[in-house]
């Protein structure tokens, strides 16, 4: 219920958002508007100001919005009324009413963002867990806890690292755009500190996708391996292991945290059935050994070994918050780059560069406002923003459907001095559907594989 909640809520923001920033500047432009409209097809609800030329309206289908203007080109317009419609107006009030809708989303994200900031969030601290032994954390000689204090480029002044989201973030940006990051990092408490680079340009640009994380080994944060809950009639409710057990070694190998536990668990099923493991846990200061007979299960089409238990100790957490005047700067900052990397990566995608799979649809999005909603309020907002951000930078694309499509053919009015031909605008407008839905297919098709595999 609290998904279907979170996604209906973010579409109404969202929309009447985008829609009202057509909607403010085209009164603002003299333009007379006919139809505020939250959704298509049949009007639910329905009202008008006393005295207003604007009918608001609330329609079935929620999954868009438009607003309606006194337009010759769709009725006939009175004669004394003909100074109030849209394609009388001169080229530059109609590419701001046009553009006003994308910008709008944007504002609303450097605004959301910014009340991130301000109110806080409290996120990992920038602990690395254990990375896997083939990503580049490892290759550069990481073995997980490591402390990161600042990161940065080759050739410019390092940044404080606040948290390991925000180590995250500035990762995955430098390696969409193929740069070396240097880390500068605590091994341990007290320990000096040490730089280690990561040559995140030697990644494929195609390799940009939702394993981008992995192949890093930017994973997950640091975790003492311990043993939580069990469930019941579980390999581990079976064992002699209880909760409270930090475990050590598996035949002998080394655990280094949690998240290591948990791949090492996993990664006993693909031979098969699992075969009977020594565990050395520390219970109570003295160290056990203790068999353990791992089950398995299927995950995805590939077999998995499973314990049955909770594993790994709650991280540090560290609260992340910025005054007034760096918190709207950040939330700029931010709109910015998620802007750009956006841009960015939806380029690679046309070219071949980076996977179809990063398009996500209704039902993804969906899912995922309703786990950000059960988080917290900041981490609803930054879901609401980052969408924000994805509805302005799409609608801006050349697609002659969208806002940038015709704000193309405005251009090309203000080089030729002339619009496009009704013929031209027919086909294109017929290329830019056929595009669209295409997209819509995709994104269709990836939220089904997401949810069923």
């Amino acid at each position: 219920m609290l998904t279907v909640v979170a996604f209906v809520v973010a579409l109404a923001v969202l929309i009447a958002v985008h829609e009202y920033g057509h909607y403010r500047v085209a009164v603002a432009c003299g333009v007379k508007v006919l139809r505020f409209s939250l959704g298509f097809g049949r009007p639910l609800l329905r009202w008008k100001k006393k005295g207003a030329d604007t009918e608001f309206v609330i329609s079935a289908i929620p999954l868009g919005g438009y607003v309606r203007m006194l337009d010759e080109r769709e009725a006939p317009v009175p004669a004394h009324e003909r100074h109030l419609a849209f394609n009388v107006q001169p080229l530059r009030s109609r590419a701001a009413i046009v553009a006003a809708g994308p910008l709008a989303n944007l504002l609303l994200a450097v605004l959301l963002y910014a009340c991130v900031n301000w109110v806080g969030v409290r996120e990992p601290a920038a602990i690395i867990g254990t990375p896997p032994a083939a990503s580049l954390l490892a290759q550069a000689g990481m073995q997980g806890g490591e402390e990161i204090v600042s990161m940065g480029f080759p050739d410019a002044d390092p940044e404080a690292v606040r948290s390991l989201d925000d180590l995250r973030w500035f990762v995955a940006q430098a390696a969409l755009g193929g740069k070396d990051v240097v880390l500068s990092a605590r091994p341990g408490a007290g320990a000096a500190e040490r730089s280690y680079r990561l040559p995140l340009s030697s990644i494929d640009a195609r390799e940009a996708d939702a394993k981008l994380v992995e192949k890093i080994g930017l994973t997950h944060p640091w975790s003492d391996a311990v043993l939580g809950d069990f469930e019941a009639g579980s390999a581990a409710a079976q064992s002699a292991l209880r909760s409270g057990d930090k475990v050590l070694s598996i035949n002998g190998v080394r655990v280094g945290d949690g998240g290591e536990l948990r791949r090492m668990i996993r990664a006993s099923g693909e031979q098969g059935v699992p075969a009977l493991q020594d565990w050395l846990v520390s219970r109570n200061g003295a160290q056990l050994h203790v068999p353990v007979q791992l089950t398995q299960s299927e995950d995805k089409g590939s077999k998995i070994g499973r314990l049955g238990a909770f594993i790994g100790a709650p991280p540090a957490m560290v609260d992340v918050r910025y005054g007034l005047w760096e918190g709207f700067a950040r939330g700029v900052q931010k709109t910015w780059e998620v802007s750009a990397l956006t841009v960015k990566m939806m380029a690679k995608m046309v070219i071949g560069q980076a996977s179809l799979q990063n398009i996500s649809g209704p039902l993804t999005i969906a899912e995922y406002a309703g786990k950000s909603a059960e988080v917290g309020i900041t981490q609803y907002l930054a879901f609401l923003a980052l969408i924000s951000v994805s509805l302005g930078v799409l609608n801006l694309l050349p697609l002659p459907v969208l806002d940038g499509g015709h704000l193309m053919y405005y251009l090309w009015e203000a080089v030729t001095g002339k619009p496009p031909t009704l013929q031209w605008m027919e086909r294109l407008q017929k290329g830019g559907i056929a595009v669209l839905l295409l997209m819509m297919c995709i994104a269709f098709f990836n939220d089904l594989s997401r949810l069923l595999g």
